[in-house]
């Protein structure tokens, strides 16, 4: 009888989200159980479609938790890779109570 292995790695299925003011990419991707936030982003080819992406200055998170791209990944999670601020939100509200009172 032969001896047959069969692969029991688990997988899990995440979510990789980037938007810009036009356009939305939402991927869904299977990995391995144990892959991490940066794993899911090079996999999801989400860096391919949008090269304007630098992840040594863009910060990343899952379901709006900021998260290290070594992270360990869990089945449905959202990987969000966030845009850097046009306006810094404090100086945009001192701008606006300026122009009101």
């Amino acid at each position: 009888m032969a001896d047959t292995k069969v692969d029991t790695k688990a997988t899990i299925s995440v979510q990789v989200c980037y938007a810009l003011p036009d356009t939305t990419a939402l991927l869904e991707i299977t990995l391995q159980a144990d892959s991490t936030v940066k794993q899911a982003i090079d996999d999801s080819g989400v860096l391919t479609r949008f090269p304007d992406i630098d992840l040594s200055v863009q910060k990343v998170g899952v379901f709006g938790k900021l998260k290290p791209l070594d992270a360990v990944l869990h089945e449905g999670d959202r990987i969000e890779i966030y845009r850097a601020l046009k306006a810094d939100p404090m100086e945009s509200r001192r701008r606006r109570a300026r122009h009101k009172g």
